[in-house]
């Protein structure tokens, strides 16, 4: 044992550096693996934990007012009902900040099914009828609490706010969907008498099976009639909004993380393989002297089991009270990880899990060592494989530089090692050029949103009283506007009656809506459309198919003559022109403006423009970019590229000592030719640039094409669909090749002088 771990002691200290690699990646992969399932548990478990202490509703039904709603307690398969609610919807205000919402008409006591659950303030009681409980997202949209104060603009009626709570149903995304304020009956009543819009009924229905769920809407609608349903949601559109884009950041460190898992085991089994094929004369000592060959696999294995091991345990130690404190979703993720039932054994899975792959390859690799013969001389010389070829000696008789055609010649002719070596470098390499697809494919949306179905920067709605001429000439006035687009967008009931879905009117014909094609054409005809991924995955339809969709009780047939990429509602969304629309309904009125700025403008700017312009009555909103959503994962992208890096720094250091002693053998015959240490020095160097220049090319040419097939997969199930995918600039793809190379040389020079300049005597026993 002491002979053992003497041995191990002078192999650390002779590759301090590579040790120090090995442990700082394997902390940074069981890190990003710890954040990766903090992000998973975060993403599900708070939706679980409000849908399931509130009882929470599978489907919400939205009505006209006239509908029998309580008719839907008697169908099958429906254990409780919450509701109807009467409801109308309207515009609230607080200090400044506008919001659309549902009131909705609530008693003293909250329901038993989907019942809001407070965290701050009370529920409404009969001595406030102006009392208003707000959901907390819309709560901290208008950043108001208990005790604050809302106007319903037009109306002079004043809500005061007495509670927040949090509900499983989908939240407030301004602009698009509706935030929920529960108030007294009378409080509603007096809203929808002063203006308010579209008053209706709303119900939750509790399914004794959620599986159900389509059925379950398809009978409520048939019940009710298809002219009566307005709007229908479900538990499972409710948690993908609340998983957002929180589940994706999940995803993506996994998936890095499991990738530089991978990298590392294989970076470790080219070190071990590499320092066996050196060591062959010591290892063959050690048998010789009694070592057997499970001592001399223990001895690599527990070494860098122990670096392993010691990087998983720095990274777990850290996690805990360093992760809760990085700014944003991250470290809010961790906060609330800390508190879930799976933390304790994922903290313990995780590493643990880690530390045993690397332990098998490296156990693979130590096991070579272990059938090293004890006889030195038994060991293989070099053959034929060293002469040089024919073209290598005409560069030579060309004045080409020896540095180089020796070099080359080292790398890829002698060098029997060199394909794996390649690979084991180009895969760290592989993942970061997937890493700098998907940093730019986010960086796209700001840069190029008009190509990403985000041609509108502000999305303006107008009071009543403003007309539509009226409206648009009144947005179009600001010379920073390129264009304003009328339109609705409504709910329409999908085929089959099983759901709604998005139904978008924008642009006319004479000026139409720019929206982003991916597949097929614009929509310029009668009747024709395009749609979302999400919307033709749900119904089962391509490209070239009709659909045909019920409206207030209308039928709508729509010719879906393209595919658009849609970043909202999960790509659920058909949209044509205003024109199409009016044709259904000619007395359909345009409730929104999409607006469009000229290049370079400030979106705030001009929606603060347009609101003092108005006099408060246009309600405008700036269009939510998914990369203002993905700004954590810039951070997360740039910590996994280090993590990369430092798993290519210790496979460049493995390509530098097998290098090295490779060249030993060269030594002599080097200097016999007259060759200075110098050039000797440049031929080490050169070997080592040529390998990292196949390794990078090899890993940026199969990234590319690998990063877009991933980020359009994703594009694809998240509905936005594909053709979002942006390949990183050339010149960033440059730089990335020139960094590689130029940090392994830069390694490469001091080791390469040093063996240039090695003694006769320690040459000669190197040979030996």
């Amino acid at each position: 044992m002491r002979a053992t771990l003497r041995w191990a002691h002078a192999d650390l200290r002779t590759h301090r550096g590579e040790a120090l690699f090995i442990v700082s990646a394997t902390a940074g992969i069981v890190a990003a693996l710890l954040l990766a399932a903090a992000l998973f548990g975060y993403a599900t478990n708070p939706w679980q934990r409000v849908f399931a202490q509130s009882h929470g509703a599978h489907v919400w039904i939205h009505t006209g007012p006239d509908a029998d709603a309580s008719a839907l307690a008697a169908l099958d398969g429906v254990d409780a009902v919450s509701g109807p609610y009467r409801t109308a919807h309207t515009t609230v205000e607080s200090r400044g900040a506008r919001a659309a919402v549902e009131l909705r008409g609530a008693g003293t006591e909250p329901p038993a099914t989907g019942r809001p659950l407070l965290t701050s303030g009370r529920w409404l009681t009969a001595g406030s009828p102006d009392g208003a409980v707000l959901e907390s997202s819309l709560a901290r949209a208008l950043v108001v609490g208990p005790g604050d104060a809302l106007t319903l603009p037009g109306t002079g009626q004043i809500l005061t706010v007495v509670g927040v709570a949090d509900s499983a149903e989908p939240r407030y995304r301004p602009g698009e969907r509706a935030g929920t304020v529960w108030a007294s009956a009378g409080a509603v009543r007096a809203a929808a008498a002063g203006g308010g819009d579209r008053p209706g009924q709303v119900t939750g229905l509790l399914l004794a099976d959620p599986d159900d769920t389509d059925y379950a809407v398809q009978r409520a609608v048939t019940r009710l009639g298809a002219g009566a349903v307005t709007d229908v949601s479900n538990w499972r559109q409710a948690r993908a909004e609340a998983q957002g884009d929180t589940r994706l950041l999940g995803q993506v460190l996994g998936l890095f993380g499991l990738g530089a898992l991978l990298a590392a085991a294989l970076a470790v089994y080219g070190a071990i393989s590499t320092r066996v094929r050196g060591h062959l004369r010591d290892i063959s000592i050690l048998k010789a002297i009694g070592f057997t060959p499970g001592q001399v696999v223990r001895v690599f294995l527990v070494q860098h089991l122990a670096f392993a091991a010691l990087g998983a345990v720095v990274a777990t130690t850290l996690t805990g009270p360093l992760g809760s404190r990085i700014p944003g979703r991250l470290g809010e993720a961790v906060g609330v990880w800390q508190g879930l039932p799976g933390h304790s054994p994922a903290l313990l899975a995780v590493p643990v899990g880690a530390v045993l792959f690397i332990g098998a390859t490296t156990a693979l690799a130590a096991w070579r060592a272990g059938r090293v013969p004890p006889v030195p001389g038994l060991v293989g010389a070099p053959g034929a494989r060293g002469r040089l070829s024919g073209a290598a000696r005409s560069a030579l008789g060309l004045r080409v530089p020896p540095a180089l055609v020796l070099g080359f010649h080292r790398a890829f002719v002698r060098g029997r090692h060199t394909p794996a070596t390649v690979a084991r470098l180009a895969l760290p390499l592989l993942l970061i050029t997937v890493a700098l697809s998907a940093w730019t494919t986010i960086a796209r949306f700001d840069s190029r949103p008009q190509e990403l179905g985000l041609a509108a920067a502000l999305t303006a709605r107008a009071d009543k009283d403003l007309g539509d001429t009226e409206a648009k000439a009144l947005i179009e006035r600001d010379d920073r506007v390129a264009a304003a687009h009328p339109g609705v967008e409504v709910a329409a009931l999908a085929p089959g009656q099983t759901g709604t879905i998005a139904l978008r009117g924008f642009g006319t014909r004479q000026q139409p809506y720019p929206y982003s094609v991916a597949e097929g054409r614009a929509a310029t005809g009668p009747d024709e459309a395009v749609a979302g991924q999400g919307l033709l995955d749900l119904l089962g339809v391509h490209v070239g198919d009709w659909v045909r969709m019920t409206v207030g009780g209308h039928p709508q047939v729509l010719h879906i003559v393209g595919r658009s990429i849609e970043p909202e509602n999960a790509g659920r969304t058909v949209s044509t022109s205003l024109d199409t629309l009016r044709e259904n309904d000619p007395a359909l009125r345009a409730t929104l403006y999409q607006v469009q700025l000229r290049p370079g403008t400030d979106p705030g700017e001009v929606r603060t423009a347009l609101s003092e312009a108005s006099g408060g009555r246009l309600d405008i909103h700036e269009v939510t970019s998914p990369a203002d959503r993905l700004s954590a994962m810039r951070g997360v992208v740039a910590g996994l590229i280090a993590v990369l890096a430092l798993i290519g720094l210790t496979e460049v250091s493995t390509v530098i000592g097998g290098t090295v002693r490779e060249g030993e053998r060269d030594l002599l015959a080097l200097k016999a030719i007259g060759l200075s240490p110098r050039q000797i020095t440049a031929v080490t160097v050169t070997a080592v640039g040529f390998t990292a220049l196949a390794a990078v090319t090899v890993g940026a040419g199969l990234g590319v094409p690998l990063a877009g097939w991933l980020i359009d997969a994703e594009g694809r199930s998240s509905g936005i669909g594909a053709g979002i995918a942006h390949a990183p600039s050339p010149v960033l793809l440059v730089l990335l090749a020139a960094a590689a190379v130029l940090g392994a040389v830069a390694l490469a020079l001091l080791p390469a002088m040093r063996a240039a300049r090695r003694r006769l005597v320690d040459t000669l026993a190197a040979v030996a």
